[in-house]
């Protein structure tokens, strides 16, 4: 049920998404960088800009630049991967993610990639048996960047990004004082802020420039090296092996993010058709059909067992743990009047019960007395009879067949829980 209050307000309005929170955290840790000559983080989004930016270099040269210099310590890279996640979450929101053929234009939209991530939450569960999470399927396995999944936790631990900034703060802290650190920042925001200078130099008709160019990428790249050994020389811990895990992590959230969204439809529409072919096995002579047509003998079986597994489906048997199976157990016998015999020494009682057990091959039993009966009963299902009295025969098996009426009830039970268990 839709709320009413409000409703009307937002329908007359655009929605506007943006990645601005995104963004505002991103310039938290930006922010730290005071541009006074101790930093490099904003640089390295300047430089990263200039190359996205720049309108004379093809594409080939910026690829060439961008992967010189990420190769050169990428977990050092902050402006690069940060501004990457920017330019991640932009796509999710233009729906540019999405790939389409050469020569097609883009059909999907935000509201259709939110549409498509609502259905897989549903549809996991019901196909699967499990929660979408447990398949990477959970929203935020598809658009955790735009849910500020960096920027908070679940659990007493701190968020990626205030664990980065936290590091960017104490390299900041320690290279004012720290004469080492402070040459090796100051040699990296100097070789990324003549790249950028550089750039913005050359123009269209530029022909001359590849070697500076070249000259200037490879600075910034090396200086990088020297960096990366003066921040673990200068901090205590681990702080370039945390920088390396915090980049992973991000990484893997952006792949993960990147290979569910650029499939999200066509898992949506084949787990939506396998549904509706499933369905199909309601109606008798489809079922039919579908165990004649498919090449695949899993959809064989499912179709083939179908009226049989349906047939072993009963309300009245599931239970969740098995405390509440032997209870049920109990129950399904008072309703059915078991046990119908309790009285071992009724003779006549014990032998019209024998001759109601489906275990027992009862032709001819009419010529033989009540004693007889019990023996008989007791010889085909491997009960002794030697040396026992007809007494000491009745108790066994009597005892014995109110067993088997209660192994039968817990026999449907199972065939119960095992059709109605996903496999």
């Amino acid at each position: 049920m839709t709320v009413n209050k409000g409703l009307l307000s937002i329908v007359e309005n655009e929605p506007n998404f943006s990645n601005q929170a995104l963004e505002n955290a991103v310039y938290k840790i930006k922010a730290i960088d005071k541009d006074d000559g101790y930093q490099f983080i904003k640089s390295q989004f300047d430089m990263d800009e200039a190359i996205h930016n720049n309108t004379v270099l093809t594409q080939t040269q910026k690829n060439d630049i961008l992967e010189t210099l990420y190769t050169a310590q990428p977990h050092l890279q902050i402006g690069r991967y940060l501004k990457d996640v920017v330019r991640h979450t932009a796509s999710i929101i233009d729906a540019s993610i999405v790939p389409v053929a050469e020569n097609e234009t883009q059909h999907e939209t935000f509201l259709g990639i939110l549409q498509n991530v609502h259905a897989m939450q549903s549809l996991i569960p019901e196909l699967y048996g499990v929660p979408a999470s447990e398949k990477s399927r959970s929203v935020n396995d598809h658009v955790g960047t735009l849910n500020n999944i960096f920027s908070t936790t679940e659990d007493s631990t701190a968020p990626l990004f205030t664990r980065l900034k936290d590091i960017m703060q104490l390299i900041d802290t320690t290279a004012r004082t720290n004469f080492t650190l402070a040459t090796g920042t100051a040699a990296v925001r100097y070789a990324n802020s003549q790249l950028v200078d550089f750039l913005a130099t050359i123009v269209a008709d530029s022909t001359d420039f590849q070697t500076t160019l070249d000259n200037r990428v490879n600075q910034a790249a090396g200086n990088m090296a020297s960096l990366n050994t003066r921040i673990s020389d200068a901090l205590q811990g681990d702080p370039i092996g945390d920088l390396q895990a915090l980049r992973e992590e991000i990484n893997v959230q952006v792949n993960l993010e990147n290979r569910n969204l650029s499939d999200l439809a066509t898992q949506i529409d084949t787990l939506s058709n396998n549904l509706s072919f499933a369905s199909l096995a309601e109606d008798e002579t489809l079922r039919g059909l579908m165990t004649i047509a498919p090449q695949d003998t899993n959809w064989l079986n499912y179709f083939i067992n179908y009226e049989n597994e349906k047939s072993n489906l009963n309300p009245i048997y599931t239970t969740d743990t098995d405390s509440d199976k032997s209870a049920l157990i109990d129950q399904v016998l008072a309703e059915r009047g078991l046990p119908d015999v309790t009285d071992a020494t009724d003779l006549a009682a014990v032998a019209d019960k024998a001759q109601r057990d489906t275990r027992i091959d009862t032709a001819n039993f009419d010529r033989f007395t009540t004693e007889q009966k019990i023996t008989k009963s007791c010889e085909q299902l491997s009960i002794t009879t030697a040396n026992r009295n007809i007494n000491a025969l009745s108790s066994t098996l009597l005892n014995n067949m109110n067993q088997h009426d209660r192994d039968e009830i817990a026999r449907q039970l199972d065939l119960n829980e095992s059709a109605n268990t996903l496999s």
